[in-house]
């Protein structure tokens, strides 16, 4: 069973910004500046770091939040994975910016061979279910593209929570039924519920446990066994430190090997076509 984790970022440390370097500073305990240049180094030092962690894939994810967090552009995400079929390349766009997003979709594949698309509703202040965006939603549908959206609360500064209802998801989801839709964080705060139900209701619509302590996922989602199939392992990192805490953790939930294995990886497997 592979062990695929569908949520890390690959911002190296001078491309953050320094409150979000002295955030992590303060919520590791250590300067997370070391870490970041020992790991990111180069794709061989990440896959390194990942054996270490218990990893067998993991998506890599860009930063779009120049107001936020900090950025990492598509083009750099896309030469990093590029070195390893281990590493699963997302692109991200912000759809009220970026003219020509579908082209410029279009052109995150053929030059990168980007697997999917990070959309930052909560950063760049737009509901999902914009009608502006489903030219996009129906080219990531056409392309076999999951589209992971960030839903539920943040800390970072200038993110609006309105825009991370996962409730937009459900217009989506109906219009679009082969899109693969990830909810990134399953609601986190406020909408727990509401994203296990969509999840539940919606053959396409994933939940992302990413930011979510393993331990606390039974009481966020009481019936989370009954979902096992759509829902997804991620980690965040860097913003949490240890990858392989979190698998262990999630290991020890009183829940089936098979549900454990699915949300560790085989819905994942699934997902892109890795033999599992």
């Amino acid at each position: 069973m592979p062990i695929i984790d569908i949520h890390i970022h690959i911002t190296q440390a001078e491309e953050y910004r320094d409150w979000f370097l002295e955030w992590a500073k303060r919520q590791h305990g250590h300067d997370i500046l070391p870490r970041l240049h020992e790991v990111l180094a180069s794709p061989d030092s990440l896959l390194r770091f990942l054996d270490g962690e218990g990893v067998d894939y993991a998506v890599v994810l860009p930063e779009n939040n120049p107001t936020a967090t900090g950025v990492c552009t598509n083009e750099r995400v896309g030469s990093f994975a590029q070195a390893s079929e281990r590493l699963i390349p997302f692109a991200s766009i912000n759809p009220l910016t970026t003219p020509n997003a579908v082209e410029n979709l279009d052109r995150s594949v053929s030059e990168y061979g980007f697997r999917g698309l990070k959309l930052y509703p909560t950063y760049h202040h737009f509901y999902p279910n914009d009608e502006r965006l489903f030219p996009l939603y129906d080219r990531a549908q056409d392309l076999g593209m999951p589209v992971m959206f960030h839903t539920g609360s943040s800390v970072f500064p200038n993110s609006l929570i309105k825009y991370g209802d996962p409730l937009t998801l459900d217009e989506i989801a109906v219009f679009f039924p082969r899109l693969i839709i990830i909810q990134a964080h399953s609601g986190r705060g406020f909408w727990y519920d509401r994203a296990f139900f969509l999840s539940v209701l919606h053959e396409n619509v994933y939940m992302d446990i990413t930011g979510l302590p393993p331990k606390n996922l039974l009481k966020y989602f009481p019936d989370l066994e009954k979902n096992q199939d759509r829902v997804l392992f991620g980690s965040d990192w860097p913003v949490i430190s240890s990858i392989r805490d979190n698998i262990g953790a999630l290991r020890r939930l009183p829940i089936r090997e098979e549900a454990k294995s699915k949300i560790l990886g085989l819905n994942a497997a699934r997902l892109f076509g890795i033999k599992a």
